[in-house]
């Protein structure tokens, strides 16, 4: 299947999308930001595989997700970039041992998270910027992210280097949000962090060299409206490598640091306080679906 022509998978119909420009990506997502995220993360961690887990990234979710990336050889040498507390890491060393699987991600609390899983103990873990990986070109076999494309000021950039550490014939698989179609819940989407659209997640993989693009949505057996209203992980987006080298993109120098302070410190705090919460109302819909659920099961409706 050409670059061209990727395709969607899941329980709605099949379609096939056509890319398109990119949105503007610089504002108002108050926590599309490196400084940001990672004082974000400072307090999220502690609660993460509490919260965040069960409404938005079930172990279920997880299973489905990593199914596109083709995690069938105990062998092979797997990179999780963004894998924060483990949890998606825990999915993969299903399948690939563990000594096989590095993880890297710009949060030390949640990396303190992942350290202290038992499961991962032989796992690398690593503190870095998805967007700079401090990997040679060609290093790996498998590429994964989940629930981290929404945190890069660059996803083009992060997808580019996706392509760059993996070899030739490899899949990357970036598993995140889809944008809502929903006004209130587009809203609060744009001023948390970034919910892409699915032409974009092809348009950031086409251009960064990949081949056989493939969409997969998933999303919690109870939850309605995956599109309506959005999921912080609603779609498993794959490419295969066509061949070895850099990405055949050329891009200039990085909008933001890892570690450095790009903004006052009095204008992060007002972001994050910001950010935090616009993102509280998506805690809040899995609840009320959910609870939903409960009173009127999904599998009653037509």
């Amino acid at each position: 299947m050409l670059a061209g022509k990727p395709r969607v998978t899941g329980p709605q119909p099949r379609v096939i999308l056509r890319s398109t420009a990119s949105r503007d990506l610089a504002a108002p997502r108050f926590i599309q930001h490196k400084n940001e995220a990672k004082a974000f993360y400072a307090g999220l961690s502690q609660v993460y595989d509490h919260i965040v887990n069960p409404g938005h990234w079930t172990e279920d979710m997880r299973e489905d997700a990593l199914v596109p990336a083709k995690l069938d050889d105990p062998n092979l040498k797997v990179v999780d970039v963004g894998g924060g507390t483990g949890f998606c890491t825990l999915g993969i060393v299903k399948s690939i041992n563990p000594s096989n699987v590095t993880l890297i991600d710009q949060s030390p609390h949640q990396l303190a998270k992942a350290k202290a899983k038992p499961a991962l103990k032989e796992v690398t873990i690593l503190e870095g910027d998805a967007e700079d990986l401090p990997f040679a070109t060609d290093s790996f076999d498998r590429y994964v992210s989940a629930g981290s494309i929404e945190y890069w000021p660059e996803p083009q950039r992060g997808i580019r280097e996706a392509y760059r550490v993996i070899k030739e014939g490899g899949v990357a698989c970036v598993i995140g949000p889809v944008y809502p179609t929903f006004w209130l819940s587009r809203f609060f989407a744009d001023v948390w962090m970034l919910f892409p659209k699915e032409e974009e997640y092809i348009e950031w993989f086409t251009k960064a060299g990949f081949t056989d693009i493939k969409i997969t949505r998933i999303g919690p057996k109870w939850y309605r409206g995956v599109r309506r209203h959005g999921l912080i992980m609603g779609c498993s987006v794959t490419g295969v490598k066509p061949k070895a080298g850099d990405s055949p993109l050329v891009m200039g120098p990085k909008a933001e640091q890892s570690g450095s302070l790009n903004t006052n410190p009095l204008t992060l705090l007002l972001r994050l306080i910001l950010g935090t919460a616009a993102g509280f109302y998506y805690f809040c819909v899995p609840v009320y679906m959910y609870l939903k659920n409960l009173v009127w099961p999904k599998s009653w409706d037509m």
